[in-house]
């Protein structure tokens, strides 16, 4: 029956050969690539909401993150009450306030 089945026989050990720094280098390359892609812009996109948040106050014309567009009658330490109507107040925090108007854009809308 030997000559309907060869032998396999092993090869020669022909050993890994590379080394690991180029796994190591192009691992380092990734990150220092999603540091400058994502972290870093996400970062200076917070930096600026907060900027945002601190210069908020009375009677500044702001839009929601909900599209809610309104004049600020109170300024609280989490939460504002905008004016969305004449007579008509709502409570929102503060972290939803996505962009300041300028002055007198409620009134041309």
């Amino acid at each position: 029956m030997d000559f309907l089945i060869s032998n396999a026989y092993a090869q020669g050990g022909g050993g890994q050969g590379g080394s690991i720094i180029p796994t190591v280098l192009m691992v380092a390359v990734f990150f220092v690539f999603m540091y400058f892609m994502i972290i870093r812009p996400q970062m200076k996109r917070q930096k600026e909401h907060k900027k945002l948040l601190e210069s908020l106050d009375k009677g500044s014309e702001i839009v929601t993150a909900g599209g809610l567009a309104g004049r600020i009658r109170e300024v609280g330490e989490n939460f504002l009450v905008v004016e969305i109507a004449q007579g008509t107040e709502v409570r929102v925090q503060k972290s939803s306030v996505t962009s300041v108007v300028p002055k007198g854009t409620l009134d041309a809308l």
